[in-house]
C-alpha cells in the first residue's frame, strides 16, 4: 500500500494514480515478466538461487560463452551488453538460467535479465517508499513515462512536474530524480513521483527565503509564466508577481515585449505579504525614476523631438524619452484651423516637433504644443485688419447666430446676425447668405487675446434710421401700406420693403375693436396716417382712423384742412434710395 503521507500534498488522489496505474502496469508488467519466466532445470544445479555466478571463456560476433560450472557452457547474446568492447575473456559475471535445450544440452543464459533481477532486490531491500531515486527517462507510454532506475518504474505525467507540461516526452532520455510513491512487491512494480520531490524541496527552500527576503533586495529568479497583467518569477520555493507596470518606465504593451519563459533575471523586491506569502517584484525600480529630475530636462518653453505613440479623441502622446511622455492636447495642435480628431494632423509613429508648456512632476505629467512651434498669426491680426478695414471674405460656416467668414487662410471673423442687416429682422444667417458666399464687410472689432474678430455687413451703408426714414416718413403724412401681420393688440403695417409700422388697435376704427381681424385682413392695402418716428426704438406709429377722418373731408371730430398732409404712395424703399446694399433692412420690433 501506498504511504498516504508521501501524496497528501500533491493535487491527484489515489483514485488518479491507479487510474493511470491500470493503464500503464500492463506495459510495465510485461518487462517485468521477464524476471519471473520460469528457470526450468535450473533448480537441480543451481537449488533456489536464480542467479548464477560464471566466467567468460569465449567471444563470438554474436555470442558470449559462459561457464557456469555446469556440464555445458552457457551462451549470452552479445548484444546484452551496452558497449561489448568493455567484455574480456575471464571476467566474472552474473546470468540467469533461462532455459536448456534437450537435445544439444545447450545452456542459454541472460545477463540482462540478471542484472534486473539484482537491482529489483536491491531496491526491495534498500528502498522504501518515500525515498529519492534516480534514473533516465527509457520512454513515454500511456499515462505517463517509464523511467529506468536499474528497473523500469512508472512516472504518472501528473506527477512530473509541479504544472503539468505540454509535452511530458521532452523528458525522455533525461536523467531525473525523483521520490519512490509506491513499490508493490508482489507485481514488482514501482511509482515515483517528481512533483513530491520538487514540492519538498520548493517547501524548504520557501522556508529558507522568506526568512532571508526584505523589501529593497536584488534577487535573481526565473520567469515561470507570462500573463496580460504581467509576469510570475520562481526566486526559489515561491513565485513572485512581476506586473507590467513595474517592468519599464517606458510604455509596453504585453510582458512579452520583454521577457520569455525560463529567463534568468534580476529583480527588485517591492512589497511582501508574509501572512498570504505573496510578493510583488519590480525591474524598472532597478533603475532611476526618469521624472525624478523632469523639470530641469524639459523647463517651459523648450523646443523638442518626439516620437508620437499614442493618439486619443482629446490628444496624442509624444515620448520625449524613455518613460517621459507629454500630452499634446487637441487645442494644441493648430493656432487657425478647426481640429475635430489628432488624427487630422499627426499620425502614431510620427517624429514631430513640440513646445512644452507646462510639467507637473507629481502628477507625472507634461503638457505640450504643436502650434507653438509656429508664429501665431493672431499676434499680426490687430494690425492687418483695424476697426473699419473693409475686407473680402468666403462664407464658411452658417450658425443660428451668425456667419463666420474666412478673411485669410486660418483667420475666421464672426458676422454676428444683429450686424446683418439696419432694418429686416433676420431670424437666421440663411435668410441673407449661404456658405461659399463672397463677400464684403467691415471690420468692427479684433479680440487678440480670445482670437475673436466681429465682422459686420450692414456698417457697409449709412443707418437708415438717423436720416432716411426721419426725411421719408413724418408725423401727419398718410401714407399707404400693406397688412403683413395682425395680432390682438394690434396690426403691422408695411410701408415699403423691409419697413414695418404698428398700427395700434386703438387707432384702427373710431368704434372699440375687439378683434382687429374684423376690421382688417392680410395683404390689405390701407391707408394710415403717420403718429410718430421713434429713431432710438427704430419704431414707426400708425392710425387708420385718422387716415380715414382725413379722407372724409372735415367731418365732426376730423382735424383741420391745413393740418391734413399729401397722401404718399407706397415706393420702393429706403435700399432703392441708398444702394443695394441696404436690401436687407430691420424690421421693426413686432412685440
Amino acid at each position: 500500500m501506498v504511504d498516504k503521507t508521501l501524496i497528501r500534498d500533491l493535487d491527484v488522489t489515489d483514485a488518479d494514480i491507479d487510474r493511470e496505474l491500470v493503464e500503464a502496469f500492463g506495459e510495465v508488467s510485461e518487462l517485468h515478466s521477464e524476471l519471473t519466466k520460469s528457470i526450468g532445470d535450473t533448480k537441480l544445479v543451481a537449488s533456489d538461487d536464480t542467479i548464477l555466478r560464471g566466467r567468460v571463456i569465449g567471444i563470438t560476433n554474436h555470442e558470449v560463452m559462459v561457464d557456469v560450472g555446469l556440464k555445458s557452457e552457457g551462451i549470452v547474446a552479445l548484444e546484452e551488453w551496452e558497449d561489448p568492447t568493455e567484455l574480456d575473456v575471464g571476467d566474472v559475471i552474473q546470468v540467469l538460467l533461462e532455459d536448456i535445450e534437450a537435445d544439444t544440452g545447450l545452456i542459454l543464459l541472460s545477463k540482462r535479465r540478471a542484472d534486473r533481477l539484482i537491482s529489483w532486490r536491491r531496491i526491495v531491500e534498500e528502498c522504501a517508499e518515500g525515498d529519492t531515486v534516480t534514473g533516465r527517462v527509457l520512454r513515454k507510454i500511456k499515462g505517463g513515462l517509464l523511467v529506468d532506475i536499474g528497473v523500469p518504474v512508472f512516472l504518472p505525467a501528473s506527477q512530473v512536474d509541479i504544472r503539468r507540461p505540454a509535452e511530458i516526452g521532452e523528458f525522455i532520455d533525461r536523467e531525473i530524480q525523483a521520490k519512490i510513491l509506491r513499490i508493490d512487491k508482489e507485481r514488482r512494480n514501482v511509482v515515483i513521483s517528481r512533483r513530491k520531490l520538487i514540492e519538498e524541496e520548493r517547501a524548504t527552500a520557501k522556508a529558507k527565503l522568506m526568512e532571508e527576503i526584505a523589501v529593497g533586495q536584488l534577487r535573481k529568479g526565473t520567469v515561470k509564466n507570462i500573463a496580460d497583467f504581467g509576469a510570475f518569477v520562481d526566486l526559489g520555493g515561491i513565485d513572485g508577481l512581476l506586473h507590467i507596470t513595474d517592468m519599464s518606465w517606458d510604455r509596453i504593451e504585453h510582458p512579452s515585449q520583454m521577457l520569455k519563459i525560463d529567463q534568468e533575471v534580476e529583480i527588485k523586491v517591492l512589497n511582501i505579504d508574509r501572512e498570504r506569502e505573496k510578493i510583488a517584484l519590480g525591474l524598472k525600480q532597478k533603475e532611476e525614476n526618469p521624472w525624478e529630475r523632469v523639470g530641469d530636462r524639459y523647463p517651459i518653453g523648450t523646443r523638442i523631438k518626439g516620437e508620437v505613440v499614442n493618439i486619443v479623441n482629446y490628444g496624442a502622446f509624444v515620448r520625449l524619452e524613455p518613460g517621459i511622455e507629454g500630452l499634446v492636447h487637441i487645442s494644441e495642435m493648430s493656432w487657425t484651423r478647426r481640429i475635430n480628431h489628432p488624427s487630422e494632423v499627426v499620425n502614431a509613429g510620427d517624429d514631430i516637433e513640440v513646445v512644452v508648456l507646462d510639467v507637473n512632476k507629481d502628477k507625472q505629467e507634461i503638457s505640450l504644443g504643436i502650434k507653438q512651434t509656429e508664429v501665431n498669426p493672431w499676434t499680426t491680426v490687430a494690425q492687418k485688419y483695424p476697426p473699419g478695414t473693409v475686407v473680402e471674405g468666403t462664407v464658411r460656416n452658417l450658425t443660428n447666430y451668425g456667419a463666420f467668414v474666412e478673411i485669410e487662410e486660418g483667420i475666421d471673423g464672426l458676422l454676428h446676425i444683429s450686424d446683418m442687416s439696419w432694418t429686416k429682422k433676420v431670424s437666421h444667417p440663411s435668410e441673407l447668405l449661404k456658405k461659399g458666399d463672397a463677400i464684403r464687410c467691415v471690420v468692427l472689432s479684433v479680440d487678440q487675446e480670445k482670437m475673436r474678430v466681429a465682422l459686420g455687413l450692414k456698417q457697409m451703408v449709412e443707418d437708415p434710421w438717423v436720416r432716411a426714414v426721419p426725411e421719408r416718413y413724418q408725423p401727419g403724412m398718410v401714407v399707404r401700406g400693406k397688412v403683413t401681420k395682425i395680432t390682438n393688440f394690434g396690426v403691422f403695417v408695411e410701408l415699403e420693403p423691409d419697413l414695418e409700422g404698428l398700427l395700434h388697435v386703438s387707432e384702427l376704427a373710431d368704434h372699440k375693436v375687439e378683434n382687429p381681424q374684423d376690421e382688417v385682413k392680410i395683404g390689405d392695402e390701407i391707408d394710415v396716417k403717420i403718429l410718430r418716428v421713434d429713431t432710438v426704438e427704430r419704431k414707426i406709429g400708425l392710425s387708420k382712423k385718422r387716415a380715414d377722418w382725413a379722407g372724409e373731408g372735415g367731418e365732426e371730430g376730423q382735424e383741420p384742412y391745413q393740418d391734413r398732409p399729401q397722401r404718399k404712395e407706397r415706393r420702393g424703399g429706403l435700399g432703392e434710395a441708398f444702394g443695394s446694399g441696404l436690401g436687407d433692412l430691420q424690421m421693426p420690433d413686432r412685440d
